[in-house]
């Protein structure tokens, strides 16, 4: 499935785009991405609204891409889920917001946090023809690090956030996070070795904290993959005539990689956990071989071959990322 920005969000960022250089736009997302390449964080990397612009047309189509995927497999896993409030949390210019709105158009408020000045504003002027909950949202100036008073809300996200904070403060933004959260916490982050064990983290400490681990996992065990292979997903997207330029780029599209945890409340209803595919299916002549992580809390490959004509019909549709249907 498709998740391109929505044609608001699309005409908004548009918008910004008018009348500024090109070129400009090219160096200033090359320096951002050294940047964060290097460990900086957004304070650093993003310290004017020319930066934020920059960032909105080189990252904001791919974080809100893996942000729809994510909630799409939220609402497959909880269908009856049905927020009416958001936080957002390290929100940057606002697109999981954006991707929550598409998927739960019934979210009557939202909340954005983010240290950076920059940020908030841009997000302001990214949602002034948004849903009415983006157009009115209350957006806080707050540091992730230093966890306050945070507001509560049936959906807490925090996407590409966790990077930015300290190892050693980790712990305590997901205990204030899930504190927020009436019914799940979507974490995001970057589908790096460094990703999936900033996720690994925070999942044992929302299992400990007693959260109902949705998605990917199907199970509550530790995770059976080991070092050097680390559990991600991908997602593809388009890419604008501005996004490859910026980028220096010229295939059409990208993959984003990305890792996610989803965690919930008792209180919210998900279906049965069934096997994961955690890799891009192989096709050959006999058939199909999928690698799966499993309810039962291990990985496994799982071959289908094309006599088995129900079994191959099944893996046929699958793509890295999916659950297995039900039985």
């Amino acid at each position: 499935m498709s998740f391109d920005l929505p044609p608001q969000l699309r005409l908004a960022a548009d918008r910004l785009m008018e009348g500024v250089s090109r070129k400009d736009m090219a160096q200033r997302a090359g320096a951002i991405s050294a940047r964060y390449r290097a460990g900086g964080g957004s304070a650093a990397v993003v310290a004017s609204q020319a930066d934020a612009t920059a960032y909105v047309l080189t990252r904001l189509p791919a974080t809100y891409a893996a942000c729809g995927r994510v909630f799409e497999e939220l609402s497959n896993r909880a269908p009856d889920f049905s927020p009416a409030s958001l936080l957002d949390a390290g929100a940057g210019p606002g697109g999981a917001g954006w991707a929550a709105m598409e998927t739960w158009p019934q979210i009557a408020s939202a909340t954005l946090l983010d240290s950076n000045r920059a940020f908030l504003d841009i997000a302001a002027a990214l949602a002034a023809d948004a849903p009415a909950p983006l157009q009115g949202a209350e957006r806080i100036r707050a540091d992730l690090t230093a966890p306050g008073d945070w507001p509560s809300a049936d959906l807490v996200v925090a996407s590409y956030a966790l990077a930015e904070i300290p190892q050693a403060k980790q712990a305590a933004t997901i205990a204030a996070l899930w504190a927020s959260s009436l019914g799940v916490l979507a974490l995001v982050e970057p589908g790096t070795p460094a990703g999936y064990q900033r996720i690994l983290t925070a999942r044992q400490t929302l299992i400990e904290a007693g959260a109902a681990i949705l998605a990917p996992c199907p199970h509550h065990a530790p995770c059976p993959l080991t070092a050097p292979d680390w559990c991600h997903f991908s997602q593809r997207l388009a890419r604008s005539r501005d996004h490859r330029l910026a980028k220096g780029a010229e295939t059409p599209f990208e993959d984003e990689k990305f890792i996610y945890l989803l965690a919930a409340r008792p209180g919210v209803a998900a279906e049965a956990p069934s096997a994961r595919v955690l890799a891009p299916p192989r096709a050959g002549k006999p058939g199909i071989e999928l690698k799966l992580c499993t309810p039962q809390g291990a990985a496994e490959l799982r071959f289908a071959a094309k006599r088995d004509k129900p079994a191959y019909a099944v893996a046929r549709r699958l793509d890295w990322g999916d659950a297995l249907p039900a039985d």
